[in-house]
């Protein structure tokens, strides 16, 4: 009777575990649900319309799925690791995988037209020495000088060309006369006021003039994005910091922002705000949209306006100024902050971090200490150490600026570029480097 009941028992048990084998195991080899995430990554990538000619791309894909295998004792727990990571439950719809996010990307337009292909190519270069995260570089430029652009482009050594990505658009205007536009003030620079019509992929983008360097990341003024309030959409840097030795403030015959007007050689702005904004005027009692703004604001006050374009946004930031954040003048250092004294304090206090070499001081000897910075970055061997290669250099050719009006102010220049070529050796060297094994005894 025992021996009866022991065989019913392992019966019993064999059964339950076939049970169990079949239908785990078939479940186990079903592949997973492909998320939302992951089916939209199998799609093929989009491109820019026909607007924009797109020269150099970087398509990005999520990383591959590792397999969830436990660790071995070895590598240890610290802080939280891969697998942890896997454990950790996706939102609804979402994968487990980090998707590089668009506002990993900066965006910087630059409207070029003549002989500004040397200057505009320096700006880039000093953009892409310093910047932490990746540009995307939006060039307007006549079709000629497209072309020349298209081919020095594509023979910057690896170290730049790696980073590099950009799209060369035609010079348009929307609303108006194109060649009224044109000759508004420099060639073609009046482009600036139409790229939130343009550029209507782009969510955010720095504009800034060719004759512009940066001296430390383009990031950190990306940041300003972040301090805006819930108005703000543009920002700027004052024209002057002394009402009375600034333009606006003495010669302006037209409405313009606060005391001292506004510079529109380095703007960023928020284009999605830019275009969903109606914007206050002196035309109409109603709000008008940028696009319908810009030809009568112009037909208006055409006859009184100098500076062409920035005229114009002078005088829309002043019927808007809850519209404009303003950022310091070293964010847009220009001969006029040291030709009458130095003026700029924060660029006394932190150095220069964008210099603006406008009235054409790169190419003449009026402001020798604007026209070393300039040529120590078009000449430096792109991939050689910067201190040695570019630092040094700079620091001894300055020396003989010390005597004229904006290099009597040397740490003004120095300070900055110093600071951003520690931090870029402390990066790719300190940080990257690997620490050195205790020797056993």
């Amino acid at each position: 009777m025992r021996i009866h009941c022991k065989v019913v028992a392992l019966a019993v048990s064999l059964g339950v575990f076939l049970l169990f084998y079949f239908f785990g195991g078939n479940a186990a080899d079903e592949p997973p649900p492909l998320s939302a995430v992951q089916e939209q990554d199998r799609k093929l990538p989009s491109f820019p319309s026909a607007s924009g000619k797109l020269v150099s791309v970087e398509v990005f894909k999520p990383p591959e799925i590792p397999k969830q295998i436990r660790p071995s004792r070895k590598e240890g727990y610290r802080g939280v690791n891969s697998s942890s990571k896997l454990r950790q439950k996706s939102a609804p719809g979402q994968s487990g995988v980090k998707v590089p996010r668009v506002e990993d990307i900066m965006h910087l337009a630059v409207v070029a037209c003549g002989n500004r292909l040397e200057e505009t190519l320096t700006m880039v270069k000093s953009a892409l020495l310093f910047s932490i995260k990746k540009i995307k570089f939006h060039i307007f430029a006549e079709e000629e000088l497209a072309k020349q652009f298209e081919k020095e482009l594509s023979r910057w050594p690896q170290p730049l060309s790696s980073k590099l990505q950009y799209a060369l658009y035609p010079i348009t205007f929307s609303v108006g006369n194109a060649e009224e536009w044109k000759k508004l003030f420099k060639p073609c620079a009046a482009q600036r006021l139409f790229l939130p019509v343009i550029l209507k992929d782009v969510d955010s983008l720095l504009y800034v003039d060719t004759d512009v360097l940066f001296l430390r990341p383009m990031d950190d003024i990306w940041k300003f994005l972040k301090a805006f309030n819930s108005t703000q959409l543009a920002a700027m840097a004052p024209e002057h910091e002394i009402p009375k030795i600034g333009w606006y403030s003495r010669f302006a015959r037209h409405p313009f922002y606060g005391v001292t007007g506004v510079n529109s050689g380095v703007m960023l702005m928020n284009l999605t705000r830019i275009r969903s904004t109606l914007f206050k005027n002196s035309m109409i009692t109603s709000g008008l949209s940028w696009e319908d703004l810009l030809h009568p604001l112009y037909q208006k006050y055409k006859n009184h306006i100098t500076w062409g374009d920035q005229d114009l946004l002078n005088i829309i930031f002043h019927y808007n100024p809850e519209c404009l954040y303003t950022f310091p003048c070293q964010w847009n250092y220009r001969p006029d902050h040291c030709m009458y004294g130095s003026n700029c304090k924060g660029a006394e206090e932190e150095g220069v971090s964008i210099l603006h070499g406008n009235r054409g001081v790169y190419h003449d000897d009026k402001q020798p200490a604007f026209k070393v910075v300039y040529d120590s970055i078009r000449n430096y061997p792109v991939g050689e150490n910067l201190f040695q290669s570019l630092f040094s250099p700079l620091q001894t050719k300055f020396l003989d600026t010390v005597n004229t009006l904006c290099g009597r102010v040397p740490q003004v220049f120095m300070k900055q570029i110093e600071k951003t070529m520690k931090a870029a050796f402390e990066q790719k060297v300190v940080r990257h480097g690997r620490p050195l094994r205790r020797q056993r005894r």
